[in-house]
């Protein structure tokens, strides 16, 4: 059950544990080697969020600015939440198929946490 996301513009749902409203986030798909490998590198920030996929590891090499990373698995339920500084490595995560990054410190209110489901819209 491989998905058929291109590169491009989207939209991110966050599906609150709680069974609350959802929360929904401007997205940019980011699926070729290219856009993967550009990422976030060398902004100094970003509308919403960016999905990377496939991939289960990050770095910040590069980067100008702090992000939060959410490592996704292949059924879109957040695995792991992390913080990133600049000049870092990210440790891969076995289960992880897709990731999603974001300025520091949004993804909290956004209610990306452990266990939670997103949705992404194209």
């Amino acid at each position: 059950m491989g998905r058929q996301w291109r590169d491009g513009r989207g939209e991110l749902v966050v599906h609150g544990k709680s069974g609350g409203p959802a929360v929904r986030v401007p997205l940019e798909i980011a699926t070729s080697y290219r856009a993967r490998t550009r990422g976030l590198l060398g902004r100094d920030s970003v509308e919403g969020a960016i999905l990377l996929s496939p991939a289960n590891s990050v770095h910040t090499f590069r980067m100008r600015m702090p992000i939060d990373v959410a490592y996704l698995d292949r059924d879109l339920r957040v695995i792991a939440v992390r913080t990133m500084r600049p000049g870092r490595l990210g440790m891969p995560r076995l289960r992880a198929r897709h990731v999603v990054e974001a300025e520091a410190g949004v993804m909290a209110g956004w209610g990306v946490r452990e266990g939670v489901f997103v949705e992404v819209i194209t």
